[in-house]
Order: structure tokens, then C-alpha cells, then sequence
């Protein structure tokens, strides 16, 4: 898979140490999660991986290309800041501004409004718009010159959940049309449902580097139900195939160390003699999977 970026022991020291020697790459057509509370180096990050803040060590690649010229920022759409618009221009003069700045065709203006969810209001003022509205708005600019890579620094902050039903929505379309996205944000759950990766950063070090899925070294546990629950406990044990089987709301829960289907379990349980009446196999959330990494990375 091509890598649109490349990052290497980047690190900046303001009083404190704001990021401290984080590394990760960044694979093209995939949704990347920055994730980590206030404060633990986000802002920062983006803010060297665009030449706003100049790094004390560490180096970075975009596009196979050492830095970030004018050239690469041309490929990249970024909203880093709160959005800032003429409050009493329409979204279209808005954007028309932008346009020209850019040299972009005004042609594109409609385009990334229908992306957004705004042409049928393209002609209103940017003050009638709401926080939600205004944030699309700012999405739609940076997608104006059709970047390669879009930036989005936590684009559903402040907004309701409408709104981040909206963002998030909007993120995935753009995704599916091959963009690669990198979002910061400090929600987990909305990480969970739009990214593929995730670079989980704790007080500047980045604890965790790669896919969402990959993110726990666990297999995963089932859920299960039967009517003798005292039984079933007895013969999930016998298997040698769970870590810990336990009773948890009128549920077994039962921990995977040696991977097996669902069917197979299930196979095997009625060869015991055992009918479930409930059979789930899952994997931890990622509030769980990052609790764990927060714990190991303490110890």
C-alpha cells in the first residue's frame, strides 16, 4: 500500500514536551484517528506536519518527499482552526473567495456544497448558518482543490448529536471516494466509527500505532446463555480454550485464548449435551482496547 505519509521520532519541546518522538506512517484510501484527551500533542502534530510550528528533532515525509513545501500543501486540505468565513456573504461567495485564492474554477463550488449537504443553501448568510452548518462549510473549502489528503482537527467539537451524525456521515462519503483522511479527536466513539487506524497519543508519546482492529492483542469473547449455567461454566472450562469464564448480567462471559468460530463452539457444547439459547462472539471496544493501553502504558 502506497504511504502518503511518513513519520519518524518527531518531537517538540515548548516548555514541556508537547510530542515526544512519536512515529507512524499513513497508507493511502484509509481513515486515520488521532486520538487523545486535550493536551496530549494533537494540535501540535498537525501544526508541524503542515510547517505552522517548526519541530525540535524528528523529520516527516509526504508523498515520498522530505517536509512540507507549497507544492505538497496543494494536496492537502486541512481545517485545523475554527472556521472563518465573512458572516454576512452567502456560502457561495465564500467559497467563490477561497476559489480565487486557490485558482480553482468556480465550477468545484457546487460540487463539494452537495458533499457537504449544503447547496440547497449556498445562496444564505454564513451567520444564519448553525455551528454544525458552519463546520460543513469549512469542510467544503477544504475540499475545494480536490486534495489527496484532508486534515480534519476535531471537526465535532461543540456540535449536538445531530451534528455529529452529520460530520461523521460526511467523513465516510468522502472516504469511499479514495480521499485519505487523518482526524484528530478526542471521542472515542467517533473514532471507532469512522477510522480504520488509529495513533493513540498520551501526553505526547503515541502509545499505539496501527489498525483499529489490531489495537487489542485479545481474541475476543462470547457471550453465552443456556439454561444450566453452572454446567455450561463447567464445560467452557474443560475446553482449555478461554483464559476466564465468568457470570456477568445473567450472561457467560467467556474470554478467548485460542481462537474458534462461533459454529464450532457452538458444535462442540452440543456434543456436551449443551443447547445455548444465547451465542455472540465479539471484541472489546475500543474504550476498552484504549483503557488497556492507558494501564500498560503507566505500568
Amino acid at each position: 500500500m502506497e504511504k502518503i505519509l511518513e513519520v519518524k521520532n518527531l518531537t517538540k519541546k515548548f516548555k514541556h514536551i508537547a510530542v515526544n518522538n512519536i512515529s507512524f506512517d499513513v497508507e493511502k484510501g484509509n481513515v486515520y484517528g488521532l486520538l487523545g484527551p486535550n493536551g496530549s500533542g494533537k494540535s501540535t502534530t498537525f501544526g508541524m506536519l503542515l510547517s505552522t510550528i517548526n519541530p525540535t528533532s524528528g523529520s516527516w515525509k509526504w508523498f515520498g518527499k522530505e517536509g512540507t513545501d507549497t507544492h505538497t500543501l496543494k494536496k492537502i486540505g486541512a481545517i485545523i482552526e475554527q472556521p472563518n468565513f465573512y458572516p454576512y456573504l452567502s456560502a457561495e461567495k465564500n467559497l467563490e473567495i477561497v476559489a480565487t485564492i486557490k485558482e480553482i474554477p468556480y465550477s468545484r463550488i457546487d460540487e463539494v456544497l452537495e458533499v457537504v449537504n449544503l447547496l440547497t443553501r449556498k445562496k444564505d448568510a454564513f451567520k444564519t448558518y448553525s455551528l454544525g452548518m458552519k463546520q460543513r462549510l469549512a469542510i467544503a473549502s477544504a475540499l475545494l482543490a480536490d486534495p489527496e489528503v484532508l486534515i480534519l482537527d476535531e471537526p465535532t467539537n461543540g456540535l449536538d448529536p445531530e451534528g455529529i451524525i452529520q460530520i461523521r456521515d460526511i467523513i465516510n462519503s468522502i472516504a469511499k471516494s479514495g480521499t485519505t483522511i487523518i482526524v484528530a479527536s478526542h471521542l472515542l466513539d467517533e473514532i471507532e466509527k469512522i477510522c480504520s487506524h488509529v495513533i493513540v497519543l498520551k501526553q505526547g508519546n503515541a502509545i499505539y500505532s496501527g489498525s483499529v482492529d489490531a489495537m487489542s492483542n485479545t481474541k475476543g469473547f462470547f457471550e453465552l446463555k443456556a439454561d444450566n449455567i453452572s454446567e455450561l461454566v463447567s464445560v467452557l472450562g474443560s475446553f482449555g480454550i478461554f483464559s476466564s469464564v465468568k457470570e456477568q448480567d445473567n450472561l457467560i462471559i467467556a474470554q478467548i485464548s485460542s481462537d474458534i468460530s462461533a459454529s464450532e463452539l457452538n458444535k462442540k457444547l452440543f456434543e456436551k449435551g449443551i443447547s445455548l439459547s444465547h451465542l455472540q462472539k465479539k471484541k472489546e471496544s475500543l474504550e476498552t482496547q484504549f483503557l488497556e493501553l492507558v494501564k500498560q502504558s503507566n505500568s
